[in-house]
């Protein structure tokens, strides 16, 4: 069996919370954390840290399983099992107990693990905690072997630790935040009164090749690692744009310590329904945005520089081919060759005007959860800008469908035509050449290619990647596609679309 270990030592009480945060940042539902070493060296403290951390609560009441020898958590991310096997003395004791039954789903922390010999998965996390008189009497050295497929989270873990270190936060607590669809993940850094924002995004791995060697992620554009983020940040805020600050960067390593630009969005925290008053600031952000002349090639560091991809027919193809690979599956049904190649032939023909129009930056997700209402700044100022690092060279128009045609927020269409009726004025307003009735023919293509983009991201995240909480957004998604292809110029698109494509269930 394969394992990587690595000796730390803490020393203070302090230390241990801090270790059981970063272990709380990687583990997963299915996760198997033993905890083994002395009698009173701080497995039962490092436990209760980290169900605490998990749990968001401080003061949460988490008993020594010693006398029920297993404890169940109900956690906000996923459920957590706390067992104690000191007064067990054989193996089999640990199944008529009905441990493996318990942690089905959840996460698992195990004390005492060499009572359970034979029955440890090969992907695990064992942390040794032995006292260390020597050192001092709170100081513990501790070593954490990392067995299988925990090696490689463990390396993150720890560079993550050393990291916040040099950045000066490591003694910050550390809270997580829920992020997006990405593997990007994000914590809430509280140290002296004030808060920052870690953001963890390593290098994504290529895929398997689609088109000519190429992976979906080459051929759509995505970023493959924090640079371009960085070059956004910065153009972003040197033109007055509210783009959070980097206050600590490691590209090679892909993390970021970032201005909390704080929680408060631009829809309703009870209802969840858009705020006219934010969402008009929205747009004019991008009015701002797009009366610019904008560089295709952005800075990142010295002697680094991030040129912009076009938003090009390939990736716009790429992209609406996720309905046929996932979202028509999901319905239980299927696309034959020759009605794909005519789906194919429908969208160049289609998006021809997409790749001739003057290009802008296109921050391709500007919608509700990439977006923060700052009220204590001024004017455009009080939008806040994330989740940018994908950003292209494209149509203006993108950006604003994305906003007005919100996938995961019920936009009124009298809404959205009172706000794209609001842009087109302004723009006219600042560029007699503007020509209205063909960015508003492009604004529906583009609605339609999302929202056709959209429902194959979704049941993919459900199929591939095991979140089916993206599902219940299909039939809105679905609402948007039909308002997009009534437009006259679609009308040959919207007819393939009810020949082929069931509606959501």
């Amino acid at each position: 069996m394969t394992a990587a270990s690595h000796q730390l030592v803490l020393p203070n009480e302090r230390a241990t919370r801090r270790l059981a945060a970063d272990v709380a940042a990687v583990l997963a539902p299915g996760d198997l954390v033993t905890l083994s070493g002395d009698l009173g060296a701080g497995k039962t403290t490092f436990a209760r840290a980290l169900i605490r951390h998990l749990a968001g609560d401080k003061r949460l009441e988490v008993p020594s399983p010693t006398f029920t020898l297993i404890q169940s958590y109900a956690l906000p991310r996923f459920p957590l099992v706390h067992a104690d096997l000191y007064r067990i003395s054989e193996p089999r004791e640990l199944v008529e107990l009905g441990f493996e039954e318990a942690i089905e789903g959840a996460a698992a922390l195990l004390e005492w693990p060499d009572r359970a010999s034979g029955l440890l998965p090969a992907d695990r996390l064992d942390i040794a905690f032995h006292l260390a008189p020597t050192l001092g009497p709170s100081y513990r050295e501790t070593c954490v072997t990392a067995f299988g497929s925990f090696a490689a989270r463990t390396e993150r873990m720890l560079r993550v630790w050393r990291f916040l270190e040099q950045a000066g936060f490591a003694d910050a607590e550390r809270q997580f935040i829920q992020g997006d669809a990405s593997t990007r993940s994000y914590e809430r850094l509280v140290k002296n009164g004030g808060t920052a924002i870690l953001m963890n995004a390593p290098r994504r791995p290529d895929g398997p090749p689609l088109r000519d060697g190429k992976p979906y992620s080459a051929i759509a554009h995505l970023a493959e690692d924090v640079k371009p983020f960085v070059a956004m940040v910065r153009a972003l805020r040197t033109r007055g744009f509210s783009a959070p600050e980097i206050h600590a960067a490691d590209l090679a390593e892909g993390l970021l310590v970032l201005e909390d630009l704080g929680s408060e969005g631009v829809v309703a925290s009870d209802t969840g329904a858009p705020i006219q008053e934010r969402y008009a600031t929205a747009v004019d952000v991008l009015v701002a945005l797009h009366r610019q002349a904008l560089p295709g090639v952005l800075p990142v560091a010295p002697r680094i520089d991030h040129p912009l991809p076009p938003y090009d027919l390939d990736a716009f193809l790429i992209e609406a081919e996720l309905l046929l690979d996932w979202y028509v599956p999901h319905r239980g049904g299927a696309v034959a060759p020759p009605a794909r190649s005519e789906f194919l032939a429908l969208w160049r023909a289609s998006l021809q005007r997409a790749i001739e129009a003057p290009p802008s930056w296109v921050l391709r997700d500007y919608h509700s959860p990439n977006l923060l209402w700052l009220p204590q700044r001024q004017g455009m100022a009080r939008i806040g800008l994330l989740d940018f690092q994908d950003a292209l060279l494209g149509p203006p128009a993108y950006d604003l469908v994305s906003l007005l045609q919100d996938a995961r927020v019920d936009v009124p269409e009298q809404l959205e035509m009172a706000l794209l009726g609001g842009y087109v004025r302004a723009r006219q307003a600042s560029d007699p050449g503007f020509r209205a009735a063909e960015f508003l023919e492009l604004y529906a293509t583009l609605g339609a290619q999302r929202a056709t983009k959209i429902l194959g991201i979704f049941a993919r995240l459900d199929r591939r990647d095991g979140k089916p909480q993206y599902l219940r957004h299909l039939p809105r998604v679905y609402r948007y596609l039909n308002r997009s292809l009534a437009h006259p110029s679609l009308a040959a698109l919207k007819a393939w679309y009810e020949g082929n494509i069931p509606p959501p269930a």
